[in-house]
Order: C-alpha cells, then structure tokens, then sequence
C-alpha cells in the first residue's frame, strides 16, 4: 500500500550550475526528457498528530487516499505534514521517516502525496482543525526531468536558489538501498555532491525563522 522515496539534494545555488547539470544528464542518457513544469506554493506545518489529521481529512479522501494515510499513520515514527498549490492542483503530502532520518528532509521516507477536492486555503483550515500549526510558507518554481529511471527536479528555492533533488519511488523498503546506489551512481556521473543533512537542517532551520522575508521573492540566503 506504501510507497518509499529516496531523495538526494544537492545545492547548486546559480542558474549556471543548473544549465550545467541540465547539459549532463543530457550527455549521459540520450532518452533524458523534461516531464513537466509548474509553480509551486508549499505550506509546511507542525505541532499536530497524524491520528488527529486522519480523523479531519477523511470526508475529503477516496477511500484507497484514506487507508493509505491511516496506515501510514499506524507506522510512522515521525512525519512531516504539508499542502501544496502546483499550477493550481491542490496535494496534501505527508512524508514520514524511515529509520533514524529526518521526515523533513531525510533520504529515505514513505510518501503520501494525493489529490484533494479543496482549496489551498481549505485545506490549509482543516490541518489546523486538527491541532497543526503552520511552520513555514514556501514558493518554488519546479523543472522535473527523467534520466536512467531516476527523477531529476531543478527548483529555484525562495531562500535557497537553485537546488536539484534526484529521486526514485520504490513499493517496498526493502527496494531502499538498491534506489539509493542507483542515485549515487548517477550523482557521481553528474560531478554533483550531497546537501549535507546538518547544513540542510540549518538552511531548513533559517528559513523557518525568517520565511515571511523570502516567500514569494527570489530571495537567497546562504547559511555555510
């Protein structure tokens, strides 16, 4: 019933670099194609549980959304809850971790990211009903690309730049570690390094504290 990413962010910071990265995955897989395009509005929020979530959001979730997000409330450790605006397609997305990772920002998580019939705005007013709290608002704008099997998104982050994010979806955990090498290989192909969980949690971290300065602008901060 779940599924499991693995997702890898490297900071690229300038659009050059990201016309760079963009010139090699084209010189390593010659069926490299863009899958889409869109903006994004992204809504992260804290201090609620996910049993109180499931019980609010049902009447807005088909019947497989729901027992997907009651199982995964049943076994998750810790989650990270949001809504998402893209191009005007409303997504509440909870991504909860695996092992010792950070459900925020780790590597390896389960995933929840369905559709909903609401407003960004509503959705947004259930969450809090449900005991949530916001903790930060973010815009982005998002290229996502497929190479080698493998989901490549450039964002242009408010107070972060440009950042790429090298992703696989697999149906099992036990699939994790195969997802994982394929990434690596594919990032050492790149010439592309890892965001450093502790210096992602920084940014992270900085951005909460002053995301009022930065959504919506193409502001950029950069926290070593």
């Amino acid at each position: 019933m779940q599924s499991f990413e693995v997702e890898v962010k490297t900071l690229l910071g300038s659009e050059e670099k990201a016309d760079a990265l963009r010139n090699k995955l084209k010189v390593i897989d010659p069926a490299f194609k863009l899958l889409s395009k869109n903006k994004q509005l992204n809504h992260y929020f804290v201090g609620g549980t996910l049993d109180a979530l499931v019980s609010k959001i049902k009447g807005h979730l088909s019947d497989i959304q729901f027992q997907k997000l009651e199982d995964m409330a049943t076994r998750a450790v810790g989650v990270s809850v949001r809504t998402r605006n893209k191009d005007g397609e409303v997504l509440l997305v909870v991504k909860a971790s695996v092992g010792g990772d950070s459900s925020a920002n780790g590597v390896a998580r389960m995933e929840f990211e369905e559709k909903v019939d609401l407003t960004l705005e509503q959705l947004d007013r259930v969450l809090l009903s449900a005991g949530f709290r916001y903790q930060a608002k973010w815009s982005r704008e998002r290229e996502e690309y497929r190479c080698k099997d493998i989901n490549v998104c450039l964002d242009r982050n408010a107070g972060y730049g440009w950042l790429a994010e090298f992703e696989k979806v697999v149906e099992s955990e036990g699939e994790l570690a195969g997802a994982r090498k394929a990434i690596d290989e594919l990032m050492r192909e790149c010439e592309m390094f890892e965001l450093q969980q502790d210096r992602l949690e920084r940014m992270f971290a900085f951005y909460n504290e002053h995301w009022p300065e930065y959504y919506g602008t193409e502001k950029i901060f950069t926290i070593e």
